[in-house]
This record gives structure tokens, C-alpha cells and sequence, in this order.
């Protein structure tokens, strides 16, 4: 790994290309600069900001909002179902216990 990264660390710029938030990494770069990632609710504009399991990371595209929990890194770009092993999503509810159940009113 390159640029002060370690296994427990990696480029923010990377990370988000690798978890498939971005096309390319200059997109992810360009997410970076223009204000549109927060690591633990702080704005950063430095892509090489070295990310670690547990950070935070929201990131804003077009009018979605993504807010994720780092889980782990990649040493290359996979498809999706190993993107989405990078992290968890916080801001979607899942599992059975999210499930909403509907009370129709009858006993």
C-alpha cells in the first residue's frame, strides 16, 4: 500500500472508489473538493485523508444523501457485493427488526 497507507487505513479517495461511490477515482476526488464528504460529521477536502474501520463517512450525490459506517478496505475495485462488505449503510434500515408493522385497526 502506498501514500502512509497500512492494512487498518487507506485514502479516502480510494475507499470510496473501491466501495462504489464513485465511477473513477478522480469522481471520487472531485466529491472530495467540492465539499460533498464528511468523515465523523467533519468536512473534509484532502483526498489522501487516511480513513479507518468504524469512521463515518456521509457523502452526498445529486439529492441522495449516503451516511456509512467503514467495515473494512479492498486492495482493488470489485463488483458491487464486495463493495458492499466495505461498509454498512446507516441511514437505510435493514433486517427484521427494522420492519415497520402495520396496524390496521382490527382486533
Amino acid at each position: 500500500m502506498a501514500d502512509g497507507e497500512s492494512p487498518d487505513r487507506q485514502r479516502l479517495d480510494k475507499w470510496l472508489w473501491f466501495a462504489r461511490f464513485a465511477r473513477t477515482r478522480t469522481l471520487a476526488q472531485e466529491l472530495i473538493t467540492t465539499g460533498k464528504v464528511r468523515i465523523n460529521r467533519e468536512r473534509t477536502k484532502s483526498s489522501s485523508h487516511l480513513v479507518r474501520a468504524g469512521d463515518v463517512i456521509t457523502v452526498a450525490i445529486g439529492r441522495e444523501v449516503r451516511v456509512v459506517r467503514i467495515t473494512g478496505f479492498a486492495e482493488r475495485r470489485g463488483g458491487a457485493p464486495e463493495a458492499r462488505r466495505l461498509y454498512d449503510d446507516l441511514a437505510r434500515p435493514s433486517g427484521p427488526e427494522s420492519e415497520v408493522e402495520s396496524d390496521d385497526g382490527e382486533a
